[in-house]
């Protein structure tokens, strides 16, 4: 049989005259004590060496993997490298079902030469390979990689977004079929009546477009989509990871179904075209929950719609798992403990505020306490917690709402956004009466939010008896650690992450190189960085007697008080992010 041949051939392979431990050594990766150590090991536990050392912390597992591809004589497939990723067919790696590669660890690549290369962890597994041929029924040549790799290779082939844009791009053919553009300018241009457009909305190439465009936003981690119409085009975009990626858009003859079916599953007028909605759904992806938040505007080309996807299985509202330094987390939870007062998030939209705050809430949560917050929108429903959606059009506004629920006996309040005079004026009567009020606000810093509260009018001894703690944050993309390498900074990033010559000559700082992991972009994931500015009596006093924003920072930090920029900074030389990414959201010029 082909399988056992190439086993056969596989193991005639292996030197007899120097086992593998002393290839290791002979090669420098490994000492002899440090053999000898993991050869004892070995002998009192079992198991493979290449597992042991791994376990140990001697190699790592590109090097132990590189080491056995030489030992076989056989090819190692890096999968951590974009070129050697970009080799993998998936029409081919497809053949073989998710059960089978997960079961064995192995997933097939290409073919080459009228064989399946097929890369392995472990490549003497007989029956790995039977099972394989006999699926494929091709002749196999076994490949290595390390179980690491392959895990990232299976869940890029089986659950990646690729195999969506895939559909996505068929889908688009089959409906553009032979029109050209004049064709499809001149349907857009002579609308269809509602009923038509409904009608288009439902079909079943417009329901399978939307149904791929959200599946592949959700599998790909996106926080947003965006369909925008163009003269003559649609672009479609994904944020992930705080940035727009392209993704495949429709053809221009089905730009206004699409449109429509996304506001007939959000509930929302299709017949209303000149004018603002917004509404929201929910749909299944892989067996969860997805609530979708939908935003329509008018444009000169048509009605642009944007799509907030709000994954509450992705998100965990832990306050021990935000990223906070120790000294920060009980700082910020002797904060929450206490009876009264206002504790204010602020940062820009998308910067992490509604994530701090509802896992604050969390955190708080307990039977004994009547807790209700007034959001607009109310994006994560919260088990035990009284939520409010405000309704503008019916004039049911924050401040009108925060009236009513002070007199339903409250004892925490989350206030979604400080907008106006009157929401802080009753969000500060809240907390002097007794009551722990949460909010968010926009300023660039926690220094500044005091000035703002300032300039919209607010009496300098209210906010200082009041405020509690600001909290600044941001949002930095994290390195993907599939593709972390050293890298070396020009001094004018040092300079702007204000490192002397000393901090700088000890740091070893990281970039991503880009791999199928991490779609080549070399980022995987965010974390937050954060600034904190707890209100003591000596800057309650500063408040009070009208100090500056300067005077107040210097005093602050006095106190211990590190910036944005010095907590991204510790993230950087911790090799969490770049230097770049902190730059980008941190840098200030009041550092």
């Amino acid at each position: 049989m082909n399988t056992v041949q190439t086993t056969t051939q596989l193991l005639n392979h292996i030197d007899d005259d120097l086992p593998f431990g002393e290839l290791l050594v002979s090669k420098g990766l490994l000492s002899q004590d440090e053999l000898v150590k993991a050869l004892n090991k070995q002998r009192e536990h079992g198991g493979r060496l290449g597992e042991l050392l791994l376990h140990l912390k001697m190699l790592d597992d590109k090097v132990i993997t590189s080491a056995l591809a030489e030992h076989f004589s056989m090819e190692y497939i890096e999968f951590d490298d974009a070129k050697q990723t970009s080799r993998i067919d998936r029409s081919v790696a497809r053949m073989l079902p998710e059960s089978i590669a997960k079961k064995f660890c192995l997933v097939a690549v290409y073919e080459e030469a009228g064989s399946i290369v097929v890369t392995m962890a472990d490549p003497l597994n007989v029956v790995a390979m039977d099972t394989v041929s006999l699926r494929l029924k091709r002749k196999i040549k076994a490949a290595i990689s390390s179980p690491r790799e392959i895990r990232n290779a299976i869940e890029l082939i089986y659950h990646g977004s690729d195999l969506e844009e895939q559909q996505l791009r068929d889908l688009v053919e089959i409906e553009v079929g032979g029109s050209n553009v004049e064709e499809d300018i001149v349907l857009e241009d002579t609308m269809e009546p509602e009923g038509n457009s409904a009608d288009a909305a439902n079909k079943a190439p417009v329901i399978r477009f939307v149904d791929l465009l959200m599946s592949q936003a959700v599998k790909t981690k996106a926080s947003d989509i965006h369909i925008e119409p163009q003269e003559k085009s649609t672009v479609v975009r994904m944020r992930v990871d705080g940035v727009l990626r392209d993704m495949i858009p429709p053809s221009q003859k089905m730009q206004a179904a699409v449109v429509a079916r996304i506001k007939i599953v959000s509930q929302l007028d299709i017949a209303e075209r000149r004018l603002p909605q917004d509404g929201r759904f929910k749909m299944k992806v892989s067996g969860r929950s997805i609530d979708v938040r939908v935003s329509t505007i008018p444009t000169i080309y048509g009605e642009k719609v944007v799509m907030r996807i709000l994954d509450t299985s992705a998100v965990k509202h832990d306050l021990d798992h935000l990223g906070l330094e120790p000294k920060r987390l009980a700082e910020f939870k002797e904060k929450l403990s206490q009876p009264h007062g206002i504790i204010i998030v602020t940062g820009p939209t998308g910067s992490g505020k509604s994530t701090t705050l509802y896992s604050a809430l969390n955190y708080v949560k307990d039977p004994t306490k009547n807790i209700t917050t007034v959001e607009d929108p109310v994006e994560y429903r919260l088990a035990g917690i009284n939520q409010i959606q405000v309704k503008p059009q019916i004039d049911l506004t924050f401040a009108r709402c925060l009236r009513a629920i002070l007199r339903q006996d409250p004892d925490i309040v989350l206030i979604g956004e400080i907008r106006d005079k009157e929401t802080v004026e009753i969000a500060i009567k809240a907390s002097l009466t007794g009551h722990l009020v949460l909010s968010t606000f926009h300023t660039n810093d926690a220094v500044s939010a005091i000035s703002r509260l300032l300039y919209m009018g607010i009496e300098r001894y209210l906010l200082a008896s009041a405020l509690n703690m600001v909290i600044a944050q941001r949002l930095v993309r994290r390195i993907c650690d599939q593709c972390k390498e050293p890298v070396t900074l020009p001094e004018d990033a040092l300079r702007r992450l204000q490192l002397d010559d000393k901090q700088a000559e000890k740091a070893v700082f990281y970039h991503g190189r880009g791999c199928s992991a991490c779609g080549n972009m070399g980022y995987r994931g965010r974390l937050p960085i954060f600034e904190f500015l707890g209100i003591d009596n000596e800057l309650s006093e500063k408040i009070i007697t009208g100090q500056t924003e300067s005077q107040i920072r210097a005093a602050a930090r006095q106190k211990g008080y590190e910036s944005l920029l010095q907590d991204g900074t510790k993230k950087v030389l911790q090799g969490l992010t770049t230097a770049e990414e902190v730059i980008g959201v941190a840098a200030t010029g009041k550092d």
